[in-house]
């Protein structure tokens, strides 16, 4: 399978804000965003007037690349969301990103980044319900457990212990002491990130 394998804090400084790509990293001073704000490259630091074309592509690839996510893994959620009427469209494209495994991991603080959650996974450090899985984008519906195989609990436990964990979200249940987590409900637009604008990546996709 296709993955991105290039300096990831080349991603956060193309954005231009942090993608949490790099776990405890970007919580100090040697993140790439707080050294050089600007994009990489010779170009980087020249000044740019974005189309309304390419602030809904940025705005697509900020999201894409936050949740580690190839484009046809991205464009098939997009189908996925427009095809369903009970929630926004926009919405949805998010909260099936928030529900994948390798996110929940991470959001439950047992994992300090995405990435690392992904490669724990694939390692058959987690279980779904009591069994193990190995895939980082399996959907997690409401009311499965998410917990760490038995031969594992040593190694979370200092990942918990050596990174900070991030704010704990409403809709989920966390249980740090015993490994564990669920999704209480599907996020609200008021639960997710607020600088993320998912009408221009609905825009995106709708002109193609």
């Amino acid at each position: 399978m296709a993955r991105y394998t290039d300096s990831v804090c080349k991603l956060c400084r193309n954005e231009g804000t942090k993608l949490f790509l790099k776990g405890s990293r970007c919580y100090t001073t040697k993140c790439a965003i707080e050294r050089r704000r600007y994009g990489p490259g010779q170009h980087g630091q020249a000044r740019k007037k974005h189309s309304e074309y390419a602030l809904q592509l940025r705005e697509k690839q900020k999201v894409r690349r936050t949740y580690g996510l190839l484009e046809k893994q991205f464009s098939a959620y997009y189908k996925a969301a427009s095809q369903q009427k009970k929630v926004p469209t926009g919405l949805k494209i998010l909260q099936l990103c928030e529900s994948r495994l390798d996110n929940l991991v991470h959001k439950s603080g047992m994992v300090p980044s995405r990435p690392q959650a992904r490669q724990l996974i694939a390692h058959g450090h987690f279980t779904v319900d009591g069994t193990k899985v190995y895939t980082p984008s399996y959907h997690i519906k409401q009311g499965q457990v998410i917990s760490v195989a038995e031969k594992s609990k040593s190694l979370v436990k200092a990942l918990i212990e050596a990174n900070p964990s991030p704010v704990a979200p409403n809709w989920m249940s966390i249980d740090l002491d015993n490994l564990k987590a669920s999704i209480i409900n599907a996020p609200s637009r008021e639960d997710l990130d607020g600088t993320i604008k998912e009408a221009l990546i609905v825009e995106y996709y709708s002109r193609r």
